[in-house]
This record gives structure tokens, sequence and C-alpha cells, in this order.
């Protein structure tokens, strides 16, 4: 154990899929710890979503690195058994199923805990697992739209718009990874496990709480915040503007040579502003497209204007200020070639992990139970284990 790796030792098996229960044990693997994913035989449904490389796809990747993969078939009951076994000596199980389907396979936590009671058992969820709505489908934009994120979300053109990434899936893996630690250093003094339900639902509330409260606060008719906050079309490309404070928007003004602007009653302060958003807005809108975006950055420095170019993820990457903390290392990713891929805060991100294309460890996990060829034949004669069709269980191993 050591601040790089202070999980080195705990044990996860990972029986999720998509991407929010799996980013948990994706964390947790970065932070050191051995995580085993159970995946059916044909693989993780996310391994689908998006164009597939070496069996992985972008999603799949973020969410598995460092994993161990065995390919088990949960429907069966020797494949029920061997999950059973891994899971005696776990520190954490995760899952993802819908709400009693867990308990239909024999991996409830009342399963689990009865053959390992310090077990820490993360559920994960669309919207929990009691209630009206616990059996509701749900996916990522889903939960945008039902969240209220997409109310909020709303472009120049008044329209709502979902984010083009996973907002909801992610935060709530964040939300998740957090618990489980939250709960790791509790578990220290406490004689048994613990069961943690986490919902798309929450996690996404928890991160959109204080637009919940500024709902509350201004009873249902949020005002508009720091207009002419936005993004403008400059004379090549585009640029995003804001404010903080009501100096900011006297320096907006000088920069553009408007200071006629600061002498109207309707844009006084920001919450006069708020009450004219579009009438500011448009009046920016007609200043900026006559200078180019990288003259706007250099002007806007000069007068300590909060702006940046909107950038692709191509310049993002070429940004020195990337380079030299390493934000996002090379990895060297089996059928992606090499990529980059984001660190998270505070992991090593030297010798970043990759993800295990499907049942790739399946072979030694089983090897690890005790059984040897002839019994590992046997099941997989049976359909309760899926392995590499050239049995090759090259990859990443974590200790």
């Amino acid at each position: 154990m050591s601040y790089r790796s202070p999980y080195q030792g705990l044990r996860v098996l990972d029986v999720s899929q998509g991407f929010a229960g799996p980013y948990v044990g994706g964390m947790l693997s970065l932070y050191g710890a051995s995580v085993i994913k159970v995946e059916p035989p044909e693989g993780d449904w996310i391994r689908g979503i998006g164009r597939a490389h070496g069996g992985n796809t972008a999603l799949g990747v973020v969410a598995n690195r460092g994993k161990r993969s065995i390919a088990i078939n949960l429907k069966s009951e020797a494949g029920r058994t061997l999950v059973h076994r891994l899971a005696r000596d776990a520190d954490v199980f995760i899952e993802s199923f819908r709400p009693g389907v867990a308990a239909r396979l024999g991996v409830s936590y009342t399963d689990i805990q009865a053959i390992n009671r310090r077990v820490l058992y993360l559920s994960v969820s669309g919207y929990g697992q009691h209630g009206p709505g616990a059996g509701r489908p749900a996916t990522d934009m889903v939960i945008q739209a039902n969240s209220g994120f997409m109310s909020v979300n709303k472009g120049m053109d008044d329209v709502p718009h979902k984010a083009g990434v996973l907002i909801a899936d992610t935060a709530t893996g964040v939300y998740g990874f957090q618990a489980v630690a939250a709960a790791l250093f509790a578990r220290e003094r406490e004689a048994e496990g613990r069961y943690l339900d986490i919902s798309l639902m929450q996690g996404t509330a928890a991160f959109l709480a204080p637009k919940i409260v500024e709902y509350h606060a201004e009873h249902g008719n949020p005002r508009v915040l720091n207009a002419p906050a936005g993004s403008y079309r400059t004379k090549d490309g585009w640029i995003a503007i804001t404010l903080v404070k009501e100096h900011h928007f006297e320096r907006l003004c000088r920069a553009m040579e408007r200071p006629d602007i600061l002498d109207d009653p309707r844009f006084k302060s920001f919450e006069t502003r708020s009450h004219h958003a579009d009438a500011i807005r448009d009046l920016v809108a007609e200043v900026i497209p006559g200078r180019t975006t990288a003259d706007w950055i250099a002007r806007f420095a000069e007068f300590e204007v909060l702006a940046s170019a909107i950038a692709d993820f191509g310049d993002w990457l070429a940004d020195p200020q990337v380079a030299e903390t390493q934000a996002a290392p090379l990895v060297d990713q089996p059928g992606m070639g090499t990529v980059h891929i984001p660190a998270i805060p505070g992991t090593d991100p030297e010798g970043s992990p990759v993800s295990p294309s499907v049942g790739q460890h399946g072979r030694a996990i089983l090897g690890e139970l005790g059984l040897d060829d002839a019994a590992i034949a046997g099941l997989v004669r049976d359909g309760a284990v899926k392995l590499p069709t050239d049995n090759d269980d090259k990859g990443p191993d974590q200790p």
C-alpha cells in the first residue's frame, strides 16, 4: 500500500455492465485494486456502443482500465457457482442489473453476503431499488431529460439540449466510487459489510444540486446567470465568454470598444442584465464577428476578460499545458494502438493500464480458483464459461 496504489491488495468483483458501474471498478483499479470483471459470453454491452477496435470501444476502454476479464454465463448454475467462489474473497462487489434481476440470478446482496459477510456491495441502477419508478428503463440521455439537466442546458436558440457526453453515467460513477471509498474506511471498524444503493437519478441530482436549490430559491423561475455569458461566432471560429464579477462586464465592454453599453440602464448589473439577456447578447453578437478568434483571445487577455476559444479535442491535446501536466498520457491499447486517455485526477499518469478483451484472463482466473485443465474444459463445454479462441491470457494483470 502506498500513495500511488492505496488500494493495493483490495479485491473487487465487478459484474456490472455499461458505463457507470464499470467506471467505479475502473477507478478502484487505477488506485491499485485487483479488479475481476465478470461479463457475459457475448461481452459487456458497452463494447457495442461506438466503433469497436480490438473488441473495445472508447467507452469500454475508459471504464475498464486495468481489470482482468472472465466471461461467465450467469444464467447457468455452474456460472453462478463460479461467481460465488470469486465473491468469497472479494472486498467489493459491483452490479448494475435492473432491480430484481440480481436476485433472480442468485447474486443479490443477500446471496453474496451469505458467503462473505464483510463484502461492500454496490448496486447501480437507473432510479434506485425501490419506489414506483424503480423498474423503469434508463439511459444517460433519459436521465439527462428526467433530472432537469436538459431544461437548463439550452443553447442560445433556447432549445433544451442533451450534453454530448455521458454526464449522468459519469457523475454517478464518481459518486459510486466516493461511496465505496468512504465505506472502505468505515469497514475497518465494522464487523459486517454494507449495501450501497446508487442510481443515475440520484447521482445526476447530486451533480445538479446548486440548480435544484436555485429552483426553490427563485420560486421555480431561475434567472439567467452572468448574461451575456455564452458562445459567440468570431470571424473564423467560436469563442466562449463569461463573467463572474460585475467588473468583468465593464472589461468586456471596453475590450469590445463599446463603453457606451455601460451607460444603458438595462445593463447596469447582473440582475438587470438577466431581465434583458437577449438584448445584451445581441449587442455582443454584433461585435464579435469583427475579429478572428486569436485576435479576441489576445485582446481579452489584455483586458482580463474571462474567455476561451472553443476548442475541439485535438486542440486540447495540442495545448502545451496538457502535455506539461501529463493530463492525457499515451496508452498502448490493444486493437486501438497508442491513444491519449485522460488521467483520473490523483492517480499516477505513468504506466496507465489498458482494458481487457472479453474473457481475456478467464483461464488464469479459473486456475487461481484451483481448477485444472479438465475442469475448465468441462465448464467451457457446458457453456458456463467462454474463453478466448486462442486461449491467450496476455494483457493487463493487476498485482
